[in-house]
């Protein structure tokens, strides 16, 4: 079977198959900066994984997979993640797939086809693949896809209060406060968010709390608790952000994608 502790060495490169299907139990990970020559579709039944790539911050909560095309580099972190599943697609498929990154919703068939391809021997005979690999393309290519990542500024005076955007402490403070942080006026910031990330600050400092906020409550942490980490007024308007943003409560939305 396909199914392998963390203390086995894998690499997806070294092996010739049409699909190449990884299920592994993990608990705290980070892959480090990589890239593959194969495009990759990664989820977990449980738990949230951060991935960031090429300049893009993705929270993957349960039943969100993130597609990434060969060769882009990309780093993915994971806490409390468990039942983690990753599907490798051979080279001569890649005319039937998207070329660009996507985050996207799994729905049950495309779980079902995830779970079995991810457990399946690495030399299944090719003829033995073909529907379940026709099928899941046509999935893929139908999916819709979910907004939960965060495009990265790149100027250099950004640079050492983004270096731990990952870390369990980092906040997106306000912009006067962001300004005083890394000694640049409210007008360069925001010119330099707007023109590197497509956005003014403040929507990119919401966008921020949206994605924190996902990753707390896959960790199961209390409402109270993320309200206060992500400094809201108070539950409710906590509660109010999250459904505007994402049509759900914080509770129903991890009932919906657990």
């Amino acid at each position: 079977m396909a199914y392998i502790t963390m203390e086995q060495q894998f690499c997806a490169d070294d092996y010739d198959s049409l699909v190449i299907g990884l299920a592994v139990d993990l608990g705290g990970h980070d892959s480090g900066e990589h890239r593959h020559n194969k495009d990759q579709l990664l989820f977990s039944h449980h738990g949230c994984m951060v991935i960031t790539l090429e300049g893009i911050k993705c929270v993957l909560p349960p039943m969100r997979a993130a597609w990434i095309p060969a060769g882009v580099l990309h780093n993915a972190q994971m806490n409390n993640v468990t039942h983690y599943r990753s599907l490798y697609f051979d080279q001569s498929l890649q005319s039937q797939l998207s070329r660009e990154m996507r985050i996207i919703d799994i729905n049950p068939l495309l779980a079902v086809l995830l779970e079995r391809m991810s457990m399946w021997p690495f030399d299944k005979p090719i003829q033995e693949q073909l529907n379940s690999v026709n099928l899941l393309i046509e999935e893929l290519n139908l999916a819709t896809e979910s907004h939960l990542n965060l495009p990265l500024p790149h100027d250099q005076r950004l640079q050492k209060w983004l270096v731990d955007i990952n870390s369990p402490d980092f906040l997106a403070p306000r912009l006067a406060e962001l300004s005083a942080l890394v000694g640049a006026s409210e007008k360069t910031i925001t010119r330099i968010f707007n023109k590197e990330t497509g956005m003014p600050y403040q929507s990119w400092r919401q966008q921020w709390r949206l994605l924190a906020a996902v990753e707390l409550l896959s960790q199961g942490q209390r409402i109270s608790d993320i309200s206060y980490r992500l400094n809201f007024a108070n539950d409710s308007a906590f509660i109010s952000f999250f459904r505007q943003k994402t049509g759900f409560t914080p509770l129903n939305f991890m009932i919906e994608f657990k």
